[in-house]
């Protein structure tokens, strides 16, 4: 039966990464997979979930499955840290929220909602956009259309040129946006931007679909969720794909949510009725350990603030690391990499040829993807001397 198959080849990222771990040289540097890392390179585990971890094991007496919405910590918690406390969405109960296997699977249990109200519905798609949204989107037959977002030649987001391409977009289409943090390119929307998308999208009737993965990573906790909190006040149906896996720690955890904000409480708990169906025929039931936690951490204010204080520590560094990169390959290089401080988040591209990024990997064993993009994380104070050497020898 099998034997017409084909081997496929790696995943483009994680084949790369997987390169690098095999590269002798120990100059190495992986800039690939888009995970946080210390000073030590290090992907660690928050104090906060790590406490919340040991006192699950001394009460847990059960394996029980969840509830199919998932765990109800969690998924109370996960809507007041998106929306804030006081959100008159909140406020009006017409937020819901159903616990997914990670960001991935909030996406798919979303786009599994949107194809069973609109199968007719395009999915309009940042230029560029993370590669992922494509198959996990796409595997439900909805069809896409680009918007342009990201200009190379300013390290900038192309506003005209997306409000321009969404001119086109028709009533009941869906629009997908990065709520902090774009991945790839780590230039985010202002709030003035993230103000007229708003007035776009009701003039249009598009429907919003934000994919949130990297909350407080980039300002802070709140300056990262203007643009949901924004739209769920000013719109009557906004959907939320959020992941826990950056900014708690927990990615082999897979805990994210897909949370929905809608005209009233009935159509709210009409969509968690299909979400939930449809997340049964793709998963069944909810994984427990990584949402209990993040619910653990949520609920009790010890460990909240435990973790709100380990995480502005997080982002503060990669911010930090931002200005570093940008005074070493200007330096090195004798060209202008301020922009690289002008973004948010892990991810930024650097500008240079696939052939230059060829070389690097090659003669210096510094690794990212083709298009430059690189994972602001894996810098450190004991790498960036010599990824700027390389970049300077590259150019």
């Amino acid at each position: 039966m099998f034997e017409s198959l084909e081997r496929l080849p790696a995943d483009p990222i994680l084949g790369l990464s997987a390169a690098c771990a095999a590269d002798p040289n120990p100059d190495k540097i992986d800039l690939t997979v888009g995970v946080y890392k210390n000073e030590s390179g290090q992907t660690p585990v928050f104090a906060a979930v790590q406490r919340a971890q040991e006192a699950l094991s001394e009460r847990e007496v059960t394996k029980a499955y969840l509830p199919q919405v998932g765990d109800a910590h969690y998924i109370e918690g996960i809507r007041k840290l998106l929306l804030g406390e006081s959100h008159p969405a909140l406020e009006a109960e017409r937020v819901t929220s159903v616990q997914a296997p990670g960001g991935c699977g909030a996406l798919r249990v979303g786009a599994e909602v949107i194809k069973s109200a609109n199968p007719s519905a395009k999915v309009w798609l940042s230029a560029p956009t993370w590669p992922n949204h494509i198959p996990l989107i796409g595997s439900v037959g909805l069809e896409f259309k680009e918007y342009r977002y990201y200009d190379p030649a300013t390290h900038a987001v192309d506003f005209d040129g997306m409000l321009a391409d969404l001119a086109d977009a028709a009533p009941g289409d869906v629009l997908l946006l990065h709520g902090c943090c774009h991945n790839p390119c780590g230039a985010d929307l202002s709030p003035e931007q993230w103000q007229a998308v708003t007035t776009l999208t009701a003039e249009r009737g598009l429907m919003p679909f934000i994919d949130i993965a990297y909350q407080g990573m980039g300002k802070s906790l709140d300056e990262d969720a203007f643009g949901v909190r924004h739209m769920t006040e000013n719109l009557p149906e906004v959907l939320v794909a959020a992941s826990n896996s950056k900014n708690m720690g927990l990615y082999r955890e897979r805990t994210g949510a897909i949370v929905f904000s809608g005209r009233d409480r009935e159509t709210a708990e009409i969509f968690s009725s299909q979400a939930t169906k449809a997340a049964r025929k793709i998963y069944s039931m909810p994984p427990a350990h990584g949402a209990i936690l993040a619910g653990m951490v949520l609920s009790d204010t010890a460990l909240n603030n435990s973790w709100r204080e380990e995480l502005a520590a997080m982002c503060e560094r990669l911010n930090g690391l931002r200005v570093m990169l940008d005074e070493k390959l200007s330096a090195a290089t004798g060209k202008d990499f301020s922009f690289i401080r002008n973004e948010s988040g892990m991810f930024s591209f650097l500008g240079l040829t696939p052939e230059q990024v060829d070389r690097l990997r090659e003669e210096f064993s510094v690794y990212m993807v083709g298009s430059s993009r690189v994972n602001v994380a894996g810098v450190n104070n004991a790498n960036v001397d010599y990824l700027a050497k390389a970049v300077a020898a590259v150019l």
